[in-house]
């Protein structure tokens, strides 16, 4: 599982040839959570302040998102995305 950005004790990964609809997946403290690439929330369980962080880092990504999940949908390494400041 590839590690796409990692910023304020959460990382941000995506699974090689994921299914659909296009996610990611973000870690903080034990806790695990989907998000469609543009924030929104599919399932899992981050504390409020992970979620509003993911989210903000997500929509500052929207066409770098879409590349890794294309290029980890087809097997290759998604790459990695600046993190937030």
């Amino acid at each position: 599982m590839p590690r796409i950005a990692s910023f304020y004790g959460i990382t941000i990964t995506m699974y090689f040839g994921d299914h659909n609809p296009p996610h990611f997946h973000a870690l903080y403290s034990g806790q695990r959570a989907r998000f469609t690439l543009d924030g929104e929330l599919l399932d899992g369980d981050l504390p409020q302040r992970a979620q509003r962080l993911v989210r903000t880092w997500a929509q500052l990504h929207p066409d770098e998102l879409a590349g890794c999940w294309e290029r980890a949908r087809n097997h290759a390494l998604p790459g990695t995305i600046e993190p937030l400041p």
